[in-house]
Order: structure tokens, then C-alpha cells, then sequence
């Protein structure tokens, strides 16, 4: 018998059931509507509503997850899935919809606000400069 992570792998992708495929499809639905605010029922329809707001890989490895559980709920189709690759499917897009902190989002919110705030400015200094040369102030 192997031993070591890839053994350890293997054997987690062979005990992986319909459930567990199920819960996959799940999780990436919740963290698109989370992440990316796509209402839906469930992956599929989520897809089909906002997946152009993917990239094309992420949304491809999001399809494959969503057939996959589709499949899954067929026994005798679930034995023709590829778990390696619904499971390979599902880090995939983990790494992609995983949320950011909180952190992070307040602190790209604060930049957002004060990027739009000095936009502002600069346009309102440029507009009082150019009125005042218009009008020979300056």
C-alpha cells in the first residue's frame, strides 16, 4: 500500500461520494453568490445568471463541477465520473471565489473612496483654473 500525501489523496478521491460531489457544487454556488452577488438556485443556474463574470478557465472547471453533480445523483453515472478531475474542478475555483478577508476589502473600499474623492478634486481645481483664465483672472 502507498503511503504519503498523494496515497492519502487518492484515497480521499476514491471514497468521495454523491454527497460530497454535491457539497462541492454547494460551496462554489455560495461563494459565487458571496463573492461575485449571483443569484440562482443552485451551481447550474448560478452559471447560466453570471458566469461571464468568471474567467473562462474558472468557468469551465465551474461547468465541470455542475455536470458532475448532476451526475452524481444518478448511481449508476456517478460511477463514470472522474473524481480526480471534479475534485482538481473544485480547488480550481476555490482559488478563484475563495472571499478575502476583511481586512482587505475594507482596506480596497478606503481606496476606493479616496481614489474617487482626489478625482473629484483635481477635476473641480481644473474647472475653477480654466473658468478663471476664461474669464482673464489669471
Amino acid at each position: 500500500m502507498a503511503r504519503g500525501p498523494a496515497a492519502a489523496g487518492q484515497r480521499a478521491v476514491e471514497g468521495m461520494s454523491a454527497v460530497s460531489v454535491q457539497q462541492m457544487a454547494d460551496r462554489v454556488a455560495g461563494l459565487m453568490e458571496e463573492r461575485l452577488k449571483v443569484r440562482g438556485k443552485g451551481l447550474a443556474d448560478k452559471l447560466r445568471r453570471g458566469g461571464r463574470l468568471l474567467p473562462r478557465k474558472v468557468r469551465a472547471e465551474a461547468q465541470l463541477l455542475a455536470e458532475a453533480a448532476e451526475r452524481a445523483k444518478v448511481p449508476k453515472l456517478m460511477l463514470q465520473l472522474d473524481l480526480e478531475r471534479v475534485s482538481a474542478a473544485y480547488d480550481a475555483c476555490l482559488r478563484y471565489l475563495r472571499p478575502l478577508g476583511r481586512g482587505a476589502r475594507a482596506r480596497g473600499y478606503l481606496l476606493n473612496v479616496a481614489a474617487g474623492s482626489g478625482l473629484a478634486v483635481v477635476v473641480t481645481a481644473g474647472l475653477v483654473v480654466t473658468v478663471l483664465a476664461w474669464r482673464g483672472f489669471l
